[in-house]
């Protein structure tokens, strides 16, 4: 007898920041470092994104000082191919997946909270009780999902993601299209935060949320730990 288990991470498609022009993208960390620890533990992964095709890496994450995993990544030739051909959004389901995790980075902030094809995916996921997690800015995906009442995914649960204070630390905060932390409690989630840029992830049943990029490890775990103690 087999037991497939299958996580569906989405990545964002949008590849500048607001009006600046500059690049952003994913934060690799925030996609090789649950990348991993998923496939270690047994998993499928699939990779899709808001547009399908090549999913742009914030320039930030991938030069200079970078995790091991990012390092891991970028040369691994098998991974690298699905994220330049990652698969459209649209048109897929949350069946047969044992949960969905949205990585983050500031371009999940403006294509992220506006597609309906997420919102329909996690809403799914979440009425067929799977798990749906995410991280650092990946929360901003949470923000158009509903749960079978018709009421936000993230009302009455608790919930993290990339603080005001971090994102003023970043120098985006007049960049972003929106604070995160404030749109998650005008939404009636239950804002916790740790220390900045420091690990921080909270589980609470089958919703996982994740700070910051340091928290990616951390928030993949958790996510396991849900589809364990939940299936």
């Amino acid at each position: 007898m087999t037991d497939t288990r299958r996580i569906l991470l989405v990545l964002t498609s949008h590849a500048t920041k607001g009006t600046t022009g500059k690049p952003t993208g994913v934060w690799l960390e925030e996609l090789a470092a649950p990348y991993y620890i998923f496939l270690a533990e047994g998993f499928e992964v699939d990779i899709a994104s808001i547009a399908g095709g090549k999913v742009p890496l914030d320039p930030a994450s991938v030069d200079g000082e970078h995790p091991p995993c990012v390092a891991r990544f970028l040369a691994d030739t098998q991974a690298m191919q699905v994220v330049n051909a990652s698969r459209p959004l649209a048109g897929l389901s949350a069946v047969g997946y044992d949960a969905v995790f949205l990585p983050g980075g500031h371009g999940t902030m403006w294509d992220l909270p506006e597609s309906q094809a997420l919102a329909s995916l996690l809403g799914e996921a979440w009425a067929d009780g799977k798990v749906v997690a995410a991280v650092c800015h990946g929360p901003s995906g949470l923000l158009s999902a509903k749960d079978a009442e018709g009421q936000p995914l993230v009302a009455g649960r608790n919930v993290t993601g990339f603080s005001n204070a971090e994102e003023e630390a970043a120098g985006l905060t007049d960049v972003v299209p929106f604070l995160l932390e404030n749109r998650l409690t005008s939404l009636g989630g239950l804002y916790k935060s740790g220390p900045d840029f420091q690990p921080f992830a909270l589980r609470d049943g089958k919703l996982v949320t994740g700070q910051n990029p340091a928290s990616s490890e951390q928030a993949a775990r958790l996510t396991i730990e849900a589809i364990r103690v939940e299936r």
